[in-house]
């Protein structure tokens, strides 16, 4: 008997975990909650308008989001929205992942890469939104937070129709099973495609004098892009590859008309013209974050392409042992290969690596927009913490803002995360959980970050 075989035996003596398809007490409660308080809200606006709407929600929600769209733009958030906000993402952490756990999702490394294409989607877009691309009868779609949730209508509307027109082929192997999901879903794929530049992009066109060329360019490439995408995925499950694929593709759309911003800049609502369109940013911004994410990767590299063929996923339980089972063996699994090599495995996972790239980006967008662009910052607690480093400028006579001292909060942050993901173990039925926790924070992260290089980049 190997020794897998033999820990496999003793965790099989303690209580088996939680099934995947039963919910927990928090998954319950949570639940009951989003529910209570959607039927309370509900009832409020229809019997209780003025109170809930008008003096209530509108002022900190509804507003803030029309004056964003507005020619000032940029309106900061408040403590009250910011609490709203923090709450309402943790809450669909824990609901949504319920639900995707029991619906039976993928919850891979595939899709991993599929949510960060989505999560790349956002700020391409709201940088146009900034740039006044979109008329004002639709821009409010692309401001925080209706932007994600708007992107998420698109999400679970590809997702649904990749999974129900590739599910029948999924497992059927060979040619015949690819070209049947080729043929049905990239046709699909695309007319989904044709209908997101339709009703965002091309009312924008009568909005603004602008070239054609790039914006040309940007749609083959984004047509180009989904059928590449698809071609190269094979052996994928078809939501992931669908989501992968048409995210891909609208991405590319929307650089196209970067691309056209940065050849014909267009008049903004404010008067403004997009200053000259400058790089370096790019290089700070976006390159230390990837020489560190790629030195985390070379780190982790051989341990996870062990542990894969081990049969095994990097901090995830096998199915069926529960956290309290793993701690209570501590001594006897630390033999296991998931002990043994989830540390420096993790390291080199999409997972860690688009958290640590998405953290550092945004503290490195921060800190160059605000103290060498004059920009400013909109959230409070952030604010706090470039106001002190700012006093701290001052006292050491450093003719810069305090921006600086938020990238170093960032990189300390990310790295306490980091350390905490990588020791931490989950069981098999929490690996949606784990999943989302990164697309929560890579909307935090790595969205905002991406939105301040492009406006750097872009004088928007």
């Amino acid at each position: 008997m190997s020794s897998i075989e033999s820990i496999d035996e003793i965790l099989l003596n303690h209580q088996p975990a939680l099934p995947s398809s039963r919910l927990s007490l928090l998954e319950q409660a949570m639940t009951k909650v989003v529910l209570g308080l959607g039927i309370l809200l509900l009832l409020g606006l229809v019997f209780q308008n003025e109170m809930v709407w008008d003096d209530g929600l509108r002022p900190i929600i509804w507003e803030p989001v029309e004056a964003d769209a507005g020619e000032q733009g940029d309106e900061s958030y408040t403590p009250e929205n910011t609490a709203i906000y923090t709450f309402g993402l943790l809450a669909s952490v824990v609901v949504f992942q319920a639900l995707f756990r029991t619906l039976n999702l993928p919850a891979n490394n595939k899709m991993m890469y599929a949510l960060i294409a989505w999560v790349c989607l956002a700020p391409i877009l709201r940088v146009l939104e900034d740039a006044d691309f979109f008329p004002s009868s639709i821009d409010w779609l692309l401001i925080s937070p209706i932007i994600h949730l708007h992107l998420a209508a698109w999400l679970i509307g590809i997702g649904g129709i990749s999974h129900l027109v590739g599910r029948r082929w999924d497992h059927v192997e060979g040619d015949i099973g690819e070209l049947n999901i080729r043929i049905r879903l990239v046709p699909l794929l695309c007319f989904a495609l044709l209908a997101m530049w339709a009703l965002l992009f091309r009312p924008g066109y009568h909005a603004n004098e602008m070239g054609a060329f790039w914006i040309i360019v940007g749609l083959v490439l984004g047509f180009a892009s989904l059928i590449f995408t698809m071609h190269n995925t094979r052996g994928w499950d078809s939501i992931s590859r669908g989501l992968l694929s048409f995210a891909v593709g609208a991405c590319f759309i929307g650089l196209g008309h970067w691309a056209q911003l940065a050849s014909t800049p267009w008049l903004q609502e404010s008067g403004r013209m997009p200053n000259d369109t400058v790089f370096w940013p790019a290089l700070i911004v976006l390159g230390i974050p990837a020489l560190v994410c790629y030195a985390l990767y070379k780190i982790g590299k051989d341990d996870a392409q062990q542990l894969k063929l081990c049969g095994f996923e990097a901090g995830v339980l096998p199915e069926g042992v529960s956290i309290k089972a793993w701690e209570a063996e501590e001594k006897v699994v630390s033999k296991h290969p998931i002990e043994l090599l989830s540390n420096k495995a993790l390291l080199a996972s999409p997972l860690v690596l688009a958290m640590v790239f998405g953290q550092l980006c945004d503290g490195f967008a921060t800190m160059v927009g605000i103290d060498y662009f004059d920009y400013s910052e909109k959230h409070p607690l952030s604010d706090a913490v470039i106001q002190y480093g700012g006093t701290i400028s001052d006292s050491i006579g450093w003719d810069v803002e305090g921006a600086w001292l938020f990238a170093l909060v960032k990189a300390a942050l990310v790295a306490i995360i980091t350390y905490i993901f990588i020791e931490m173990r989950v069981e098999k039925r929490q690996s949606h959980l784990r999943m989302l926790i990164v697309l929560a924070v890579l909307i935090v992260g790595l969205a905002p970050g991406l939105r301040d290089i492009g406006r750097l980049m872009l004088g928007v």
